[in-house]
Order: structure tokens, then C-alpha cells, then sequence
């Protein structure tokens, strides 16, 4: 996948995060990049960057659920 269109589904990503959990873009952007579906993303396991924005956000808000 190319880099540029990696990023634009990162800000896509983030902003659908804010959006669901009601908080500011920067707290869903150290969310994002603090998660393991972000590491696993950036290092293209699992092919989650092929996965909808809406699948990648229900990964992190289940990492979130797991952690509580």
C-alpha cells in the first residue's frame, strides 16, 4: 500500500475514533497510535490496512473494552 494513502487512512481512522468516542481528534490520535491494531497496521499485519475504516476502529475500541 502506498505510504500517502496508509496516512490518509490513519486520519480517516482517527477521526471515525473521535467521532465514537466522543473526544477530541488528539486524544483518539494517541489512542490510535498507542494500540496494537495501530502497530500491527503500520508493519502490514494481518492485512489490516486492506480493512474498512469502520473495521479498524471496531478493532481498537475492542482493545479499549479488553483493557478496562
Amino acid at each position: 500500500m502506498n505510504e500517502t494513502l496508509l496516512q490518509m487512512k490513519y486520519a480517516r481512522v482517527i477521526d471515525l475514533l473521535a467521532q465514537r468516542l466522543d473526544i477530541s481528534h488528539p486524544r483518539a490520535l494517541e489512542i490510535f497510535y498507542n494500540s496494537d491494531t495501530y502497530s500491527y497496521m503500520s508493519r502490514k499485519m494481518y492485512h489490516l490496512h486492506n480493512m474498512s475504516d469502520a473495521y479498524i476502529v471496531d478493532e481498537v475500541m475492542l482493545e479499549l473494552q479488553r483493557m478496562q
